[in-house]
């Protein structure tokens, strides 16, 4: 039997040479008890970086895996700058990394698995590193990463590992919206590993990472199933759920979107997000949002044509240029990130492509979530509405739709950021009500021409001309030959709905819609209502009363 082989970098004819403790100047060197003590810290100092040894560093490059530390390089130039040493004679605590670093120029406070000891596990030790981390975070108000890579809790350590994650637990928990944080999960990460990150703001996933509850073993033992990680816990099952926010690549993916999101996030929630000044005129014509309304409108269907409404945020935002969250889960409704005049704006749209953009429960709960996020970090929010309104069916009401739409509603209501509404096509019957109208808080209510805000859509002629359908069908049902002027009298029915009901007219004369924008003037207008909310907004915590439901 042939035993694997192990890559090993050591030179067997490379000999360390012996470090000095001298002073510059320094005539002779003659080491005493003093520099046995400073040679004694020296090495405590380097051991979390040599104690795994090449084989443990080797095995983690063979899994294409970073080690903590070249995963702190990647989103830093700069060593960290505050870097806590908390560990014991064991290696206890030794394997999570805490320190403050500088990302994009920014103190950022970070902890990253040390996965080559222990399994980057938890003990108490390791618990009590983390909560001085994020109490150091909110204290100072600075921004949170997390780099988890962990078999979860250390067994030997016993209850102390379990005592370090519910410490973890609760600093993590008391920093919530004081400070935003961003989790990466690498590697197999199981129970306390997948929890403790879930705390956090956003979490991205790269591609072959597991996290989970507990892993395929458990499951097999305890249930009989045979699953495997990436049915478990894999990306294409927790961006479904909505548990993980971004899917990535790789690990070098997953840095980079750390570094990228954090342009778009305040140092916490007593300031704006970062201003970034723009060379994109506010007053840049939107020319492609005409053209896509045009060839979409203009089709063989119609008003019914579906369309893809990150076009139109692609056009209002600088250079083109925003982040979406969530983007495989719910794609009847688009949560994004991006900047307007150099301000950065949150954006809700309802996304007509899919599903003709119906708020189901999944979409309900993305946006309630991303709502409480940008209220809790004073971003603004543009609300963009095209729906024919909530999802029905069994399916829906049996998994509880009222209670999702609930969420969603609750969380408009409570925002306090300046909020507008722009209605590119349909508003109609409870999706309008509740989709940050004026009466739920709105800052600004505009529309496109192409708007058809109505209690119902064309279904509706069924209950306006009531009287003239029944009469047009009794005629119909008494002279079968004449079926196909009943066809043409329904359509002059539908048409005369749309011409009385199916507009803007009536929203904007009851005040419902303050102004009516053309598509290629939308960047101009809703920039320059923003730069004046924004002017006369101040940045501060929430301090409202916390409702029961959320």
């Amino acid at each position: 039997m042939t035993k694997s082989t192990i890559v090993n970098l050591n030179n067997p004819f490379d000999t360390q040479p012996e470090v000095e403790f001298s002073v510059p100047g320094q005539a002779d060197y003659n080491p005493g008890l003093y520099e046995e003590n400073l040679k004694k810290g020296y090495d405590l100092i380097n051991r979390p970086k040599t104690a795994p040894g090449v084989d443990a560093i080797t095995r983690q490059h063979s899994k294409n895996r970073m080690t903590i530390w070249e995963r702190i390089s990647v989103l830093t130039d700069e060593d960290p700058k505050v870097l806590f040493q908390n560990w014991g004679k064991n290696l206890d605590g030794a394997g999570i990394v805490t320190a403050i670093v500088k990302i994009n120029g920014r103190d950022v406070a970070l902890y990253g698995h040390d996965f080559t000891i222990r399994a980057g596990s938890m003990d108490a030790t390791n618990g009590k590193k983390l909560a001085r981390l994020f109490e150091l975070a909110g204290k100072r108000r600075i921004p949170l990463v997390g780099l988890n890579d962990s078999a979860g809790a250390y067994v030997p350590a016993g209850v102390g590992g379990l005592d370090g994650y519910a410490e973890a637990f609760t600093a993590l928990r008391k920093i919530s919206g004081v400070v935003p944080s961003i989790m990466c999960m690498f590697g197999f990460n199981a129970g306390g590993g997948s929890y403790l990150p879930r705390q956090g703001s956003f979490m991205i996933q790269p591609n072959d990472t597991f996290f989970g509850l507990t892993g395929p073993g458990v499951v097999k033992s305890v249930l009989g199933e045979d699953v495997t990680p990436d049915e478990l816990g894999g990306p294409n099952v927790h961006s479904q759920t909505g548990v993980t926010d971004f899917v990535v690549k790789d690990e070098v993916a997953a840095l980079k979107k750390v570094k990228r999101l954090l342009n778009y996030l305040p140092d916490n929630n007593s300031e704006f997000a970062p201003y970034q000044k723009t060379s994109d005129p506010i007053e840049r014509k939107t020319w492609d949002i005409d053209i896509l309304l045009k060839k979409a409108f203009n089709s063989p269907s119609g008003f019914n044509t579906p369309l893809d409404v990150s076009i139109i945020i692609q056009q209002l935002c600088d250079h083109g240029d925003f982040m979406e969250v969530q983007p495989d889960r719910a794609r009847n409704t688009v949560c994004a990130l991006g900047r307007m005049g150099g301000h950065v704006i949150g954006f809700i749209a309802n996304n007509s492509a899919v599903a003709s953009g119906q708020i189901d429960i999944a979409a309900a709960y993305k946006n309630a979530r991303f709502i409480r996020f940008c209220n809790l970090y004073n971003i603004p929010l543009i609300f963009m509405e095209d729906t024919t309104g909530f999802l029905p069916g069994k399916d829906q009401e049996s998994q509880g739709i009222v209670q999702a739409g609930r969420a969603m509603l609750d969380a408009i209501i409570d925002l306090r950021t300046p909020r507008f509404l722009l209605i590119i096509r349909n508003a109609y019957g409870g999706a309008y009500a509740s989709y940050n109208n004026y009466p739920t808080g709105a800052d600004l209510v505009v529309a496109l021409p192409s708007t058809r805000a109505a209690v119902m859509g064309p279904a509706g002629i069924e209950f306006i001309y009531k009287n003239e359908l029944k009469s047009i069908r009794k005629a119909v049902k008494l002279n079968e030959q004449s079926a196909q002027w009943g066809k043409e009298q329904e359509a002059l029915l539908a048409k005369r709905y749309e011409k009385e009901l199916l507009n803007p007219n009536e929203a904007l004369s009851l005040g419902s819609i303050s102004q009516i924008v053309m598509p290629s003037d939308l960047r101009k207008v809703l920039a320059e209502h923003m730069a004046f909310h924004l002017e006369h907004y101040t940045p501060e915590p929430f301090n409202s009363t916390q409702r029961e439901f959320f």
